[in-house]
């Protein structure tokens, strides 16, 4: 049997040619409109079984499809303009449902300031699937993920690994029964609702020579923007933040330690720079944790522990293929 591409050479092999200048020849998760020097697009599609549960409440569901957007925007440096929504509703599809999934939809709207601006509502006899295209301004500065710098630092904003292990308690409830109830809590809150750090833009703006958002798992999604920079990196396991929940499931389980880096929905913003960029915020905030440098070469990221030893995984990140 024939290999079929990965994700990676599905992109850059077949669609990566068809990209224009705007395109970023499809090194980025986001493009430059060639309408507005300042205006930033990017598109995320949801399936059910694969990104969400078929039976989570529609409005969170809702919720998720946005935020990956708004997500993706933040790292570019960018504020919300709006989005458009194409839903494909499998045959069961019921008023209340999608009564639901509009409300929700609509609160997130409001809140992040980022209103429908059209779409497409078709069926399928396949399960739900949301695709949702965000539209938000740079001003003034886009920050690629192709810019990183050998001496640069890497930062990540958060705590990593929560929504990948949040996702490990739906699936295997036994580990579930053995956290807390608060821990428990909140590691599925993580998975089910991202936080697209839209706070961060203005942040990323001054001064990230590159970034990008966390969302196939932190060592994976490094190993990408290293890549597209022409760089490689280095990251110390105990400076990655994680949070007292994390560290619960740990106790229990230290197996699951690729799962926290390696397994993505974070949402967390990973950017590269200056130290003193990344310090803390005007409101007392530290919004970033350094956690390794951009060094010469360009082989995958390095994972050393705190003896030095190089920590190696099975798989550096979700992937799709």
């Amino acid at each position: 049997m024939t290999r079929r591409f990965t994700e990676f050479e599905l992109i850059e092999q077949l669609f990566a040619p068809l990209a224009g200048p705007a395109g970023l020849g499809l090194a980025d998760d986001a493009a430059l409109l060639p309408a507005g020097e300042e205006t930033v697009a990017t598109v995320d599609a949801l399936v059910a079984g694969v990104h969400f549960f078929a039976d989570d409440p529609p409005g969170a569901i809702a919720k998720k499809a946005l935020r990956v957007n708004l997500s993706d925007l933040a790292a570019k440096g960018a504020e919300p303009l709006g989005f458009l929504l194409a839903l494909a509703l499998p045959q069961d599809w019921t008023n209340d449902w999608l009564a639901a999934f509009a409300q929700g939809l609509g609160e997130d709207a409001g809140s992040f300031s980022c209103p429908l601006l059209g779409g497409d509502t078709v069926k399928t006899p396949g399960p739900l699937t949301i695709s949702i295209t965000a539209l938000g301004c740079a001003k003034g500065r886009f920050v690629p993920r192709t810019g990183a710098k050998v001496g640069d630092g890497v930062f990540v904003s958060g705590t990593i690994g929560d929504a990948a292990l949040g996702l490990r308690l739906r699936k295997d409830p036994a580990l579930a029964a053995r956290l807390s109830a608060s821990s428990r809590d909140f590691l599925l809150e993580r998975y089910l609702l991202p936080r697209p750090r839209l706070e961060l833009a203005s942040q990323l703006r001054a001064g990230a020579s590159a970034a990008m958002d966390v969302s196939d798992g932190l060592i994976g999604d490094l190993a990408k923007l290293a890549r597209a920079s022409k760089v490689a990196a280095r990251v110390k396991l105990e400076d990655i933040p994680l949070s007292e929940a994390a560290r619960e499931a740990l106790a229990f389980a230290p197996d699951l330690l690729e799962t926290l880096l390696c397994g993505g929905d974070d949402y967390e913003i990973l950017a590269c720079g200056d130290a003193r960029l990344f310090g803390v915020s005007p409101g007392g905030r530290r919004d970033f944790r350094r956690i390794g440098e951009i060094v010469a070469g360009e082989e995958p990221p390095r994972l050393v522990d705190e003896r030095g030893n190089i920590i190696e995984f099975s798989a550096l990140s979700f992937s799709h293929f």
